[in-house]
C-alpha cells in the first residue's frame, strides 16, 4: 500500500501497553478507508461461529482501546460530524445524502460502500475470515516517521512534486504552515494555531459546494494582484501571489484570514439556488463577489448592486445565450476595482450598467421570441419563469410562498419543467416555445405529460403557484392552441422587457 508518512508525537500508555501516538502526514485515506473496512467486517462477523467471534473480539480491541475508550485512528481533519468515530463506536451510518459537508458525505460513502463489500463477499466466499486473512497477512505499508514538525511541510512538498495528487488549496495551506514554521519561536506557534483555526473555518464554509475550494483561490489572488487583471489567475499562478505575499506574521495572517472571507463570499453568491442560471459563468460570480467583500457598503445599497448585477448578467448570459468567453475583461477588472479602488456604489452601478450596453433588452426579446428555450436552456428558463412568478405573486398583492418552489429548486430543472401542450404531440414549431412551458412541482410533470391540456387544468391550479394557475384559467376559457401560446410568450416578454431593461436607475 505504499508509504505512510507521520509525525512522531508522543508515547501513551493505556494499562500495561505502550502506544506511539502519530499524525498521518501522507496516507490518511488509504488508512481511513482500511479501518473502516476493518469494522464492517466485525459487525458482520457471527457472534454464534466461534472462530468469526474470536476475531470479532479481535477487531474490537484493535480499532476501539478498551482503556480509555481511544481510537486506533482519530479522524479529526474535517470530519465535522463525527461520522466516523460515531460508526466505530456505535455502528452509526446516515445516508450519505444527509452530509452537511463534501468530507462527510465521502466518509459516508466509504462506510456504506465497505459494509455493502463485506456482504458481498460473505455470500460469494461463505465466511469473512478469508477476507479478514488476506488484510491480516498480505497487506503491507511503508512507514516513514518525521520527528519534527517542520520537517512535515517539506515532505509534503516533495511528495506533490513526484505527481501525488494534492491539490493547489492544499498546496497554499502547506506553504503558509512551512512560511510560520520559519518565523522566530516567539511568533511561530500562536501564528500555526491561527492557520488551524483560520483553515477550519474555510474547511467548514466550502461544505458541500463542488469546486467552491478552487475558485475562492483563484479569486482571492485575482483580487489581490498589483493591477487589475484580464482574466482570474489560475490555481499554480494564484498559490504563487499569495505564497509571495506571506513573509511576516502578519502577512501570513492576513493571507488566510483573506482567504477565509473569500470563500465566505463566494458561499454567498452560489448560496442562493435561485440564481443558478446567474452565477454560471465564472466572472460574473468574481463580481458578485467582490461586492459582497466591501464591508463598508450599507446594505441597501448592496442589494440595488446584486440587482443590477443579475440583470446584466442573465441578460448577456441567459437571454442572449453568449459563452464564457464574452466580457471576461470588463467583469473582472470591474471586480478588481470595487475592491481595491473602492468606488462608491453609485459608481459600481454605472459601471455594471456600462457592461451591459453592448447587449440590448431588444436584442434579448428577440432572441427568445418564437425560438426553443427548452432544450439546454432548463436552468434559465426555471429562473426566468421563477422571476415571473414573483411578478404575478407582487400584482396580486399576496404573500410569496416558497414552500413549492423549495422544492423545485431541489429537483433538477427538466424535473419541473412541463409541456401543456404535450410534448410528444405538439408541432415542432411550438413544443419547446416559452408559451408552452410552465414549471410545476417536481414529477407532477411525467404524471401529466401526454394528457390533453384540458384534463391538466385541474392538477395545475391545485399546485397553488400563480403561474400555473394562469395557464388553467386560460385552458378552462381558451383551450389551448398554437394562438394561446404566442400570446402568453407576447405577455412574458413584455414582462420580461420591462424586468431586465437597459435603463439606468442611480441608486
Amino acid at each position: 500500500m505504499a508509504a505512510v508518512v507521520c509525525l512522531r508525537r508522543r508515547q501513551q500508555t493505556l494499562g500495561t501497553d505502550e502506544f506511539q501516538v502519530m499524525e498521518v502526514v501522507d496516507g490518511q485515506q488509504r488508512l481511513t478507508t482500511l479501518i473502516i473496512l476493518l469494522n464492517a467486517i466485525r459487525r458482520s462477523l457471527n457472534p454464534k461461529d466461534k472462530a468469526e467471534k474470536k476475531l470479532a473480539l479481535e477487531l474490537a480491541d484493535l480499532l476501539v482501546k478498551t482503556e480509555g475508550d481511544e481510537l486506533l485512528l482519530l479522524q479529526t481533519n474535517h470530519d465535522s460530524s463525527h461520522h466516523f468515530t460515531n460508526y466505530l463506536r456505535k455502528g452509526l451510518v446516515p445516508e450519505s445524502k444527509t452530509a452537511k459537508t463534501l468530507a462527510d458525505r465521502e466518509i459516508l460513502k466509504a462506510i456504506h460502500e465497505c459494509i455493502e463489500f463485506t456482504a458481498e463477499w460473505n455470500d460469494t466466499h461463505g465466511s469473512l475470515l478469508s477476507l479478514a486473512t488476506l488484510l491480516k497477512n498480505r497487506l503491507f505499508f511503508l512507514l516513514h516517521e518525521v520527528n519534527d514538525e517542520q520537517t512535515v511541510y517539506t515532505v509534503f512538498e516533495v511528495l506533490n512534486s513526484r505527481g501525488l495528487p494534492v491539490s493547489w488549496f492544499d498546496r497554499l495551506k502547506s506553504m503558509l504552515m512551512g512560511a510560520a514554521f520559519e518565523l522566530t519561536k516567539t511568533n511561530s506557534k500562536q501564528v500555526i494555531d491561527d492557520l488551524h483555526t483560520i483553515w477550519r473555518d474555510i474547511y467548514s464554509t466550502v461544505g458541500l459546494r463542488q469546486g467552491m475550494s478552487t475558485e475562492a483561490l483563484k479569486y482571492a489572488a485575482t483580487l489581490r494582484t498589483d493591477a487589475a487583471p484580464r482574466r482570474p489567475l489560475d490555481e499554480e499562478d494564484a498559490v504563487g501571489l499569495l505564497r509571495s505575499q506571506s513573509t511576516s506574521a502578519k502577512t501570513i495572517r492576513e493571507t488566510a484570514n483573506w482567504l477565509l472571507k473569500v470563500t465566505q463570499a463566494c458561499d454567498k453568491v452560489v448560496a442562493n439556488p435561485r440564481i443558478n442560471a446567474v452565477t454560471r459563468i465564472s466572472q460574473a460570480r468574481l463580481l458578485a463577489t467582490a461586492i459582497f467583500l466591501r464591508d463598508d457598503l450599507k446594505e441597501d445599497d448592496r442589494e440595488s448592486l446584486l440587482k443590477r448585477w443579475e440583470q446584466v448578467s442573465f441578460r448577456i448570459y441567459g437571454m442572449l445565450g453568449y459563452d464564457a468567453r464574452t466580457r471576461v475583461g470588463d467583469f473582472v477588472r470591474l471586480a478588481w476595482r470595487v475592491v481595491n479602488e473602492k468606488p462608491k456604489a453609485n459608481e459600481i452601478h454605472k459601471a455594471i450598467h456600462e457592461i451591459g450596453l453592448d447587449f440590448p433588452i431588444e436584442h434579448a426579446i428577440r432572441a427568445l421570441q418564437e425560438s426553443n428555450c427548452y432544450d439546454d436552456w432548463e436552468n434559465e428558463l426555471r429562473y426566468l419563469l421563477y422571476r415571473y412568478e414573483e411578478y404575478l405573486v407582487r400584482m396580486q398583492k399576496q404573500n410569496f410562498s416558497n414552500e413549492q418552489w423549495e422544492k423545485i429548486w431541489l429537483a433538477s430543472a427538466t424535473d419541473s419543467i412541463e409541456h401543456i401542450w404535450a410534448n410528444s404531440k405538439a408541432p415542432n414549431k411550438h413544443r419547446n416555445r416559452l408559451g408552452n412551458l410552465v414549471l410545476l412541482p417536481p414529477k407532477l410533470n411525467c404524471k401529466l405529460q401526454d394528457l390533453p391540456a384540458t384534463d391538466k387544468a385541474d392538477s395545475y391550479q391545485k399546485t397553488g403557484l400563480l403561474i400555473a394557475g394562469e395557464v388553467a384559467e386560460t385552458i378552462v376559457n381558451e383551450g389551448w392552441t398554437k394562438v394561446q401560446i404566442s400570446q402568453r410568450e407576447e405577455r412574458i416578454l413584455e414582462w420580461a422587457a420591462v424586468e431586465w431593461t437597459d435603463e439606468d436607475v442611480p441608486i
